[in-house]
C-alpha cells in the first residue's frame, strides 16, 4: 500500500527526505520516532496525492498546553515535549497527521480555514483519521503558574501572560459568562 523511496531513484527525492535535515539527528527515541511518523505520513500523501512535497522543518520546542502547530509559509512542525512524553501513541496516531494535513492543505490549496472542508478531507482520505480540532490531553504538567481574578459568576484563572498584561494596563478580561470585568483582588 505504502511506496518505498528509492534513494537512488532521484536526486529530487533524496533532497526532500528527512533524513538529510539536521533535525533529524535528535537523540530522544520519542522525538525519533515522531520524525519518522513524519516521513511516514508525507510518504503516504505523495504516493496517494501522485505528487512530491517539500519536507518541513521538525523541532520540540512548542510550550504550552498545544501539542503541536503547523507554520504554513515556514513549513514547519513544532510539537510540545512534555505532551508527547505523556501521550506518544496519541502524538503518532492524531497529532502528527493532523499538523502536517495543515501543511498539506495549504501547499495544496493555498490559505484555507485552518480545519476547513480541505484540512478535514485530507485527515479522512489520506491517514483515516477523524478530522479534530483539538486534543484532550491532561495539560496539568505543561500548566504555568495562573492568577485568580473574580466577576460576578465567582473566581477565574488568568495565566501569567494575561496577568502581566491587566498590571501593565495593556488589556482587561471581561467574564465570557456574565460579562463583568474581571478583577484582581490583590
Amino acid at each position: 500500500m505504502f511506496k518505498a523511496l528509492n534513494p537512488f531513484k532521484s536526486k529530487q527525492l533524496k533532497a526532500n527526505s528527512l533524513v538529510d535535515h539536521p533535525q533529524a539527528t535528535f537523540t530522544d527515541p520519542l522525538q525519533q520516532s515522531i520524525v519518522a511518523q513524519v516521513e511516514d505520513c508525507y510518504q503516504t500523501a505523495e504516493s496517494a496525492l501522485s505528487r512530491q512535497f517539500p519536507r518541513p522543518e521538525v523541532n520540540f520546542k512548542l510550550r504550552g498546553k498545544s501539542a503541536g502547530t503547523a507554520h504554513l509559509q515556514l513549513n514547519k512542525l513544532r510539537f510540545n515535549p512534555l505532551l508527547l512524553k505523556d501521550n506518544p501513541q496519541a502524538f503518532i496516531d492524531d497529532v502528527v497527521p493532523h499538523e502536517i494535513c495543515h501543511l498539506l492543505a495549504f501547499q495544496l490549496f493555498g490559505r484555507v480555514k485552518p480545519h476547513g472542508i480541505e484540512w478535514q478531507r485530507l485527515m479522512r482520505q489520506l491517514y483515516q483519521r477523524q478530522p479534530r480540532t483539538t486534543h484532550s490531553f491532561n495539560t496539568q504538567s505543561v500548566e504555568g503558574r495562573t492568577f485568580e481574578y473574580f466577576c460576578g459568576c465567582g473566581s477565574v484563572n488568568l495565566s501569567i501572560r494575561r496577568h502581566n498584561k491587566v498590571v501593565r494596563g495593556d488589556s482587561q478580561y471581561r467574564c465570557r459568562k456574565c460579562g463583568q470585568n474581571l478583577r484582581n483582588t490583590k
